[in-house]
């Protein structure tokens, strides 16, 4: 099978751009990743996007041309929605272009626009991810729903509040150094069990940020890389996706995602590695209780067993097996669209050496993202791999 190389990568900076376009945002990541990669314009043969509130936060629809352009790119370029997890499904639609002997390079990314928008609608705007029938009518909004799951979670498995605010001390620790991160300081544990209340159990350090931010991958066959002399020591060596019920009512569990194990499942049968082969994570906390999910369903831990995690030091920079060294959604910020490119991104940067946060990984060999839609009714899983 052919492999799949990660010639180039680029990201803006998560925070507020009050004063900048959505295509703006893009195209800075993709010409640094166009940069990075060098490969010739008119070598690129399409463009995989993921963005999921532009036509409300920006009343911009068939996004997929304009972004292409901005890019400096003549490609066919397509628009991928799937929530939050949108430019996880882009960089995976491009993964399996290039694997089907259709493609030898292409550009994948994602961007959003959040902070143009006031709190208020910026909710409103979201909560489209859910079920607008049964659940946006009732009230609902994600910080609600990930309390549901969360109060689940400590019913069947325990945990507390505490080991929730160890997830955002960790992240927000990790985030320090990561010059793209909305959030470069220090939260203590204190700090976040003192924060004001949003849904309990959650508090406000226990939710990511409103954000605005673009990522960009360029991806390439490794027969291309070798023709064409570009050094791309990480490839994309497994992807998988996977779904549940839409809402959280109709579901099993409460405290459990499916879809994160089947995608898990499926990435990793296909990069020929299990679970105890992955050295480093990137896993997709827009709420503390969010990683602990992601933890077991990607089966690096067992069920119940993924809560107190950060607080026995196991998940840290230090620990056997660190999470989030980017900050995490929880830090680094979350433009939804933006998000699973982004993940990709700083896993390449760390198994490349090239991460400000890389020296707590100086060995690492294989790294998973875990990127989420919803309520996790939709997972997309990658497992990257630095290559001999």
């Amino acid at each position: 099978m052919t492999d799949v190389r990660i010639a180039g990568v680029g990201l803006t900076r998560f925070g507020r751009h009050a004063d900048r376009t959505g295509r703006d945002l893009f195209a800075e990541a993709a010409l640094a990743a166009r940069e990075e990669a060098g490969a010739p314009r008119d070598d690129f043969e399409a463009v995989h996007y993921g963005n999921f509130m532009g036509a409300l936060a920006e009343r911009q629809g068939h996004q997929g041309p304009l972004v292409a352009e901005a890019a400096g790119l003549d490609a066919p370029a397509t628009r991928h929605e799937s929530a939050c997890a949108s430019s996880g499904v882009a960089v995976r639609e491009a993964v399996r272009g290039i694997r089907s002997g259709e493609h030898d390079v292409l550009l994948a990314g994602g961007m959003e626009r959040m902070t143009n928008l006031d709190t208020a609608a910026v909710t409103e705007s979201l909560a489209i991810a859910a079920d607008e029938l049964f659940e946006v009518r009732a009230g609902m909004t994600f910080p609600g729903a990930y309390a549901l799951m969360a109060r689940a979670y400590f019913e069947e498995f325990g945990g507390t509040r505490e080991d929730l605010a160890h997830v955002a001390s960790k992240n927000h620790a990790n985030a320090v150094a990561n010059e793209y991160a909305q959030y470069r300081r220090e939260v203590s544990v204190e700090e976040a069990l003192d924060s004001p209340p949003v849904a309990d159990p959650l508090h406000l350090m226990d939710s990511c940020p409103i954000t605005d931010g673009a990522s960009a991958v360029v991806l390439v066959s490794d027969e291309y890389a070798e023709e064409h002399g570009i050094d791309a020591p990480v490839a994309v060596s497994g992807t998988g996706q996977g779904g549940d019920k839409f809402a959280l009512q109709d579901r099993r569990w409460l405290n459990r995602t499916p879809a994160a194990r089947t995608a898990a499942e499926a990435a990793y049968d296909d990069a020929g590695i299990g679970p105890s082969d992955v050295d480093v994570a990137e896993v997709h906390d827009c709420f503390t209780i969010a990683e602990v999910l992601a933890l077991e369903g990607l089966g690096l831990y067992d069920r119940g067993e993924a809560v107190g995690a950060a607080r026995r030091g196991e998940t840290t920079r230090d620990g056997r097996l660190p999470v989030n060294l980017s900050g995490g959604l929880k830090a680094k910020g979350h433009p939804v669209g933006a998000t699973g490119c982004a993940q990709v991104v700083e896993m390449a940067r760390l198994l490349r050496g090239d991460h400000p946060n890389s020296d707590a990984v100086p060995d690492a060999r294989v790294g998973v993202t875990h990127n989420a839609g919803g309520t996790v009714a939709s997972a997309v899983v990658h497992v990257l791999e630095v290559r001999g």
